[in-house]
């Protein structure tokens, strides 16, 4: 049995507390429409504003199946190197431009660069392949509309629809720059290692975990599927330089190490760091919780070199 007494300290319980008293661990067992609303109430006591010199639009990128809205966040000393293409968390079944808001304009004010949200559709309305599908229109209407390269960045469900766009992409003309997927699901053995060890974690639990993949697919085996599970591919060659920083006290820490050691041993790069001590969700914690802000800024920089074509790890 773990010991999170032990593991997790003082200031992130106090944020695991806060968390739970607007999003309680057992809100999986409300319907849909509730758990939203509890989610989107706990992301408004999170959020922590604009930094300054962030301006920020909302407009829509037409795509094949729909228009999709998206966030753009721009800095008053722009860094041109490269734009960030942001994909938000929430299980496939919550989250959207609002819920990740203060993040994306954090990372535009601290890289220089331009960071565009996607609100792709969400489940169970729009079953997979939809948030999929959406994702890859946005990259693609990226990728043509600016003159610079895309970096694909996001976090828990976020991360899993960034790795499988990357994988999607090699062998396209312009493919991703680089991706940092914080905390990814990434469809790894669930029998062994973190799934095993943190399946009763503060935050996230397997049972959560089983619950937003029924929603996602509608109880469909789709085994195999790489556009849903990115490390069920078989090949792991000419995918872009890869960040992943997951929490120690998470059942999905085990893809991040799964994901590296696919990457590095198909020749290519990638970096994995699992954070002491942390848990999923701990973005909202940034400025609250010393281990959170020294993620963040973690992330930041690897944000940063990979944007200018620098690998640092």
């Amino acid at each position: 049995m773990t010991d999170y007494k032990k593991l997790i300290d003082p200031e992130t319980w106090a944020f695991i507390e806060k968390t739970n008293s607007y999003y309680p661990p057992d809100t999986i067992d409300y319907t849909v429409a509730e758990q939203r609303a509890i989610y989107d109430r706990m992301c408004r006591e999170f959020f922590a504003g604009y930094p300054e010199g962030v301006t920020v639009r909302t407009t829509v990128i037409a795509a094949p199946a729909r228009d999709i809205p998206v966030r753009i966040y721009r800095n008053s000393k722009p860094d041109g190197a490269a734009m960030v293409l942001y994909v938000h968390g929430g299980g496939f079944i919550l989250g959207g431009l609002d819920s990740h808001d203060d993040v994306c304009a954090e990372l535009c004010a601290r890289t220089g660069f331009e960071v565009v949200s996607v609100d792709y559709r969400l489940a169970p309305e729009h079953r997979h392949p939809a948030a999929f599908d959406d994702v890859m229109a946005a990259f693609e209407w990226a990728a043509a509309t600016y003159d610079r390269s895309v970096l694909l960045c996001g976090d828990s469900a976020g991360g899993n629809l960034c790795a499988a766009v990357s994988h999607a992409t090699r062998g396209h003309g312009k493919k991703p720059l680089g991706q940092v997927l914080i905390y990814p699901g990434l469809g790894g053995d669930r029998s062994k290692g973190s799934y095993v060890a943190h399946a009763e974690a503060p935050m996230l639990t397997v049972r959560d975990l089983d619950f937003y993949m029924g929603i996602r697919t509608g109880g469909e085996d789709r085994t195999g599927d790489i556009t849903l599970s990115p490390l069920a591919d078989a090949d792991f060659a000419y995918l872009p330089p890869t960040v992943l920083i997951t929490a120690e006290c998470d059942p999905l820490s085990s893809d991040g190490e799964a994901y590296r050691d696919r990457v590095l041993a198909a020749g290519g790069r990638a970096y994995w760091f699992e954070e002491p001590g942390l848990v999923h969700g701990y973005l909202r914690a940034r400025h609250t919780v010393g281990r959170a802000r020294t993620s963040f800024t973690r992330i930041v920089d690897a944000v940063s070199a990979l944007g200018k074509g620098e690998w640092i790890w």
